[in-house]
C-alpha cells in the first residue's frame, strides 16, 4: 500500500494516452505488458487476457465513447491495478454479452483484480463511472496520465477495495 494520497491501484506509469494499436488485442498487449513491467500481474496474464476476451467479450457500447475492460481470471494477478489506454484510433472489440456484435473503442480499463468478489464491484463502479453524461469524454481528452487518474480517483472508490 502506498501512503500518499489516492490510490496504489491507479498509476501514472499504467496509463498510456495515446495508445496506438491496431486491433484489440494489441490494446490488450499493451496494457498487460505495462502491468506486467509494473510487477502487477504474472506473465500468462495477457495471453488469458486474449483467450478470455474470446469467449467473454468485454466491450461495452456506451453512449459517447466505447470502452472494453478486458480482465481475466485472478490466479493471473499479483497485486491489485486498473491499466488505462486512451486509443488514438478507435478499435473494435467485441460486445460484451452480445458476441455477434462489436463496440468502436476509444477507451481500455485492462483490470487486475486478485479476488472475484472486488472484480464484481470493480466492474460495478466503472460501468457507473462510464453511464456519467461527460464522464467518458473527460478522461478520453484529458491532457496527461495525472489528469485521467484524477477523474477515476474522484469516482471509484479503490480504497475499500484494497483493505476488504
Amino acid at each position: 500500500m502506498s501512503n500518499k494520497k489516492g490510490s496504489s491501484w491507479l498509476r501514472e506509469d499504467l496509463v498510456i494516452a495515446p495508445l496506438r494499436a491496431k486491433n484489440a488485442a494489441e490494446a490488450i498487449t499493451q496494457l498487460g505488458e505495462r502491468l506486467q513491467a509494473g510487477g502487477f500481474v504474472k506473465a500468462s496474464w495477457t495471453q488469458a487476457t486474449l483467450e478470455r476476451e474470446k469467449t467473454f467479450a468485454t466491450g461495452l457500447p456506451t453512449p459517447e465513447v466505447g470502452v472494453a475492460i478486458p480482465h481475466t481470471d485472478v490466479e493471473h494477478v499479483l497485486e491489485p491495478a486498473v491499466a488505462i489506454g486512451v486509443l488514438e484510433q478507435p478499435v473494435d472489440f467485441g460486445e460484451m454479452g452480445n458476441p455477434e456484435a462489436s463496440v468502436s473503442v476509444k477507451l481500455v480499463c485492462a483490470l487486475a483484480v486478485a479476488h472475484s468478489e472486488l472484480l464484481i464491484t470493480l466492474l460495478q463502479q466503472l460501468v457507473a463511472l462510464f453511464q456519467t453524461p461527460g464522464m467518458l469524454k473527460q478522461i478520453v481528452n484529458g491532457q496527461s496520465p495525472a489528469e485521467i487518474i484524477r477523474i477515476f480517483e474522484a469516482h471509484i472508490q479503490f480504497e475499500q477495495e484494497i483493505t476488504a
